[in-house]
Parts: structure tokens; C-alpha cells; sequence
């Protein structure tokens, strides 16, 4: 059975959770496929998700868009396979004015991210390298927002993205089911402004959107 017959789901279960076109539906579409074809090779996602790609990663990514509606520039960290940054830049693919930078360090889903990019029509930039470099030494004009999907810890988080929150850019994090133990052990280090939002597929999961951050002078 190849990858895609392995899949379950379909692009028709978007329409569940919000007014998507379908000039948007045909690009996920497009990168869903992408995901499939270059999975064997460079093992994108984890191999238990395959059959349920379109719910676990897609669906799951189109709540960071919808969390900060306004947000037309992004930094997507970590960024693997795209989730949530490409679907970010396939969302808002038709404003000329929006743009996603990807940091990603590993040199195979640079490629990967430039492929899905170019063939989807998104528009954003893929800027390789370890996230502490890249954010330290950005020339690349003001960010609105920073995401993050199964990256690291907040606390953690909170540092990788400082370069971008100090110049008033709004984190939005995916968060599983032990999000309230980070926020409190992120709370000993940082204060913030925060506002959960329910994942679109998983009520044990959060969406956090966190604003006016600051360490806290130990």
C-alpha cells in the first residue's frame, strides 16, 4: 500500500472548520501530496500520522493563521515539514502583502519547504540554519508573529523567539496536553500576557498566544 493510500481523511474535511476556498483547498492539497511523496525519503512526519495527515497536521496548522487573522509577516521556527508555516502561507497566499520566513536547520527540508513554497504558490522565504543564529542576526524587516508546532519546550521557546517578541511580534504556539505545567514553569522565568485557544482537532490541546513578554529580573 503506497503513502497515499494510507490516508484516511481528505481535503473535504476542512470545510468542517472554517470558510476555506477552494483555490486554498487545491494548494493544501498540493502539499499534502508533497508531504506524501517525499515522506519515504526524508521521513517529514511521524509514520503513525500518515493516515490521518489531513486532521493531525493540516487541520491542526490552519488555527495559527486564524489565531492572529491580522498577522500578514511570520517567522515559522523549527520548522520541519512546513506545519504550521506553509499552511500559514497558504492561507494568506493571495494577500501581496503577506510573507512567511522559515528557519529551518536541517539541509533536506530546506529543500523540502523551498519545493512546497515554489509548487503551492505561497509565498515565503526558507533561511537555513540553527534558530539562535538565524533570529540574532535577522535583517529582514518586522515580524507580526512567530510560530512554533512540536518544537521544544516554552520556556525554551521564549528564548528562541526573543529577537522577534522584543520588537512586539505575538507567539503562537501549538501546545499538547501538558501545556498549563509549561506555562507555569515558563512563568518562573518570563512574564506575559496569554490567551489560550482549543485546538481545532484534540480539547486536551492549546493554541497560546502570548504578547507583551518580558524576563523577570531574578
Amino acid at each position: 500500500m503506497s503513502f497515499a493510500q494510507q490516508v484516511t481523511g481528505s481535503s473535504h474535511d476542512v470545510h468542517n472548520y472554517g470558510d476555506v476556498s477552494r483555490e486554498t483547498i487545491e494548494r493544501l492539497q498540493i502539499y499534502v501530496d508533497l508531504v506524501l511523496k517525499w515522506q519515504p525519503a526524508q521521513n517529514l512526519i511521524a509514520p503513525s500520522t500518515i493516515p490521518d495527515i489531513w486532521e493531525r497536521h493540516v487541520i491542526d496548522s490552519l488555527g495559527t493563521k486564524w489565531a492572529v487573522p491580522d498577522a500578514k509577516t511570520w517567522v515559522d521556527i523549527g520548522s520541519g515539514a512546513g506545519f504550521p508555516g506553509i499552511v500559514t502561507a497558504i492561507l494568506q497566499a493571495d494577500d501581496p502583502d503577506s510573507h512567511v520566513h522559515f528557519i529551518e536547520s536541517n539541509q533536506r527540508k530546506v529543500a523540502f519547504l523551498r519545493t512546497a513554497l515554489r509548487e503551492t504558490g505561497a509565498k515565503g522565504t526558507v533561511h537555513p540554519g540553527r534558530i539562535e543564529s538565524v533570529a540574532k542576526s535577522w535583517e529582514h524587516g518586522p515580524v507580526e508573529a512567530v510560530s512554533a508546532r512540536a518544537l521544544a519546550n516554552l520556556d525554551l521557546l521564549l528564548n528562541l523567539s526573543e529577537p522577534f517578541w522584543r520588537t512586539g511580534a505575538t507567539c503562537v504556539f501549538h501546545k499538547g496536553q501538558d501545556f498549563q505545567r509549561e506555562v507555569n514553569e515558563a512563568s518562573q522565568r518570563w512574564t506575559f500576557d496569554l490567551v489560550e485557544r482549543n485546538s481545532l482537532i484534540d480539547s486536551t490541546s492549546r493554541l497560546l498566544l502570548l504578547s507583551n513578554i518580558s524576563s523577570r529580573q531574578i
